[in-house]
Parts: C-alpha cells; structure tokens; sequence
C-alpha cells in the first residue's frame, strides 16, 4: 500500500497513474500526450502539462525504450561546439525532430578522429536511434562499426560517392576552386590557402590549388595554423607574410581566421582589397561587421542539420531499408564584399 502524506500527493517519484488522475485521463493518453502531444486535443495536453508540472513528473525512458526497442536517441557528433555554424547544423537538427519522441545527444570530437571514434562506441553502447556526423568518416573501424548497427546515420558538411549510409553536404573542393577563380578574376597572381589538416580543409586546398594552377598561376602558397581561432589566423598570416611577403590573395579555411588576417593588414597598414584580398567562410557575423567587411562562402549549415534529421525521420517512420536519396548536395555560395 503507497504511502501518502495529506494534501501533498504521492510521496516518493510519480507515476504515470498519479498524472493521469490528476488531469482526469488516462495513463495511455498521458503517454501520447508526452509522445505526440500533436496528436492530443489542446484542453487535454493543457491539463496533462499542468499535471506534470504540479506532479514534478519525468518519463521513465529506459522502460519505454525497451518496450519499443528504441532509445529515443538521435545523437549529433559535432568537431566544436565553440564554432556558431556547427551550431547552425545542431539547430536545424533540432528543428527537424522538434515533436518527434527523439532527444538530442550531443558530441564534440575537438577535430581528432581518435575521440571521434571514442565516442561513437560510446554512443553505440546507448543504442541511439540515429546518428548524425559532422564530416565523411574515413576511419574503416568507425564506419564497419556504424553499419553494424543498422541505424540511420546521415554525414554532412562533405560529399563522397561512399557515404556510410546518408549524406547532405557541399564540395569542398568546389569551395576552394571557386575562390580561387574569384581572386584571380580579380587580377591576384600570388595565392595562398590558409587551413588546418582535417578533410574538410584539405578538400578545400586541393580544389583551391587545382584551380590556381588550370589559371596558369603556378602552386599557390600553403600555412597550416595552430588552430582555427583569430590569433591563430593572424598569426599564420605573419608567417605567411614573412615567407612570401608578395602575396596579394589569401584564402582562410574559416572566417574566424579570416579576422586574425584582416586585423593583421591593419595593423601594419596593408590596404584591403588593394595589396591583399582576403576570403574566408562561414558567413559569420564577425565578418559581416569587419570594415571592409568580409567576402566569404556562406554554407548551408543549418539547411544541413534540417534535411539530415528530415531523413532520419522518415527512415525511422518506415523502418529499415535504403534511402530514396543517399547524397544530397546542397550547395554553397560566394558573397563577394569588401575584401576582395
């Protein structure tokens, strides 16, 4: 027999009985309620709510997700929660599942393909019901280990003709290309690639010294920072400047390093755009509010995470089976602003 103390409701943790008496319904239609509140009339949902909340009632969903053999898990692999436009995908993901019974876990690998790995057998071990990666894996390992699963798993932010399951992304390699033909339609004849070591960079290296090279410019100039902050842009830029004091189109891998560059010309007093051009990408509002402001490559970060958990959604609606589209290319675009 429970135990109640007067006028106070159940002493110990509520349960869905105690919630469904008190909102005068059902346990089942307190389930959906907190399952698919879409799918429970308005003045039933209002009282459901204010029971809970009265209640401090919270779902038991490890016992659900072993009735359903779901966890109610989609999890999001991230490289840094320190950079807005991986928070743009992480939102647009969000948004997708918002009234789905899914929840949002989130991991930041901090651009090693080491923790990348590490995390996803933890994330395996928590049996989530997708999972969403910023970024192609290449690691074999990881990728037999995901196919394993047999769960929805959607990379973003590249393209490849081998995705592990599903892929929303943009090339890379186009991205650098397109800058590159950018600053040499503007007359710069001595390029440089500012950018780290990780895929997405390289990619975009490779299309920018492709490109450089079919203009008959030669090998373009190549510095990798010690990370993709503002000092680290400004001050692979002074090292860029001292090796090659000649340069006059520098391409930065992100716009965060982007700003270290500019900052650098004005510190020296290097006109912008006419002594240096300087792109970057992300479209970030730093940039926007730099004078000049800066010309950048706006992806589609949160396009990505919205279509990403779109097809995570339907996937799991209509149970196991291959996707009607694998790869989906979302494209990127070139605002040309004040430093170039």
């Amino acid at each position: 027999m429970e135990e109640r103390a007067s006028g106070t409701g159940p002493v110990g943790r509520p349960r869905i009985e105690d919630v469904a008496v008190l909102a005068g319904t059902s346990p089942m239609t307190v389930s959906r309620a907190l399952r698919q509140p879409g799918k429970v009339a308005p003045e039933t949902l209002a009282r459901i709510r204010a029971a809970v909340d009265a209640l401090g009632y919270i779902p038991d969903l490890s016992a659900s997700s072993l009735a359903s053999r779901r966890s109610g898990i989609l999890a999001v692999l991230v490289p840094t929660i320190g950079n807005s436009v991986f928070s743009e995908t992480v939102r647009g993901v969000t948004d997708a599942i918002e009234g789905a019974d899914q929840q949002l876990l989130i991991g930041d690998f901090t651009y090693s393909e080491e923790k990348r790995r590490e995390l996803v057998r933890a994330l395996i071990g928590r049996r989530p019901d997708a999972l969403v990666i910023v970024g192609a894996v290449q690691d074999e390992v990881v990728r037999t280990a995901l196919r394993r699963q047999a769960i929805p798993v959607v990379e973003t932010w590249e393209l490849g003709s081998d995705p592990i399951d599903m892929m929303v992304g943009f090339s890379n390699f186009d991205v650098g290309a397109a800058v590159a033909r950018h600053l040499a339609g503007r007359g710069r004849r001595r390029g440089a690639f500012i950018g780290g070591t990780e895929s997405r960079a390289m990619a975009r290296r490779a299309g920018f010294r492709a490109a450089w090279a079919e203009a008959g410019l030669g090998t373009p100039e190549d510095e990798v920072p010690t990370d993709l902050s503002i000092e680290a842009g400004r001050q692979a830029f002074i090292e860029l400047l001292a090796r090659a004091p000649d340069i006059d189109g520098v391409f930065f891998a992100t716009d965060v390093m982007a700003v270290g560059g500019l900052l650098e010309c004005q510190r020296r007093g290097i006109a912008v755009p006419d002594e240096v051009a300087i792109v970057g990408l992300g479209n970030l509002e730093i940039g926007r509010q730099m004078q000049p402001a800066l010309t950048t490559v706006e992806i589609p970060a949160y396009a990505m995470g919205r279509r990403a958990g779109d097809l995570i959604l339907a996937r799991l609606a209509k149970g196991a089976g291959p996707a009607a589209e694998r790869i989906i290319d979302l494209g990127f675009s070139l605002l040309v602003r004040g430093t170039s």
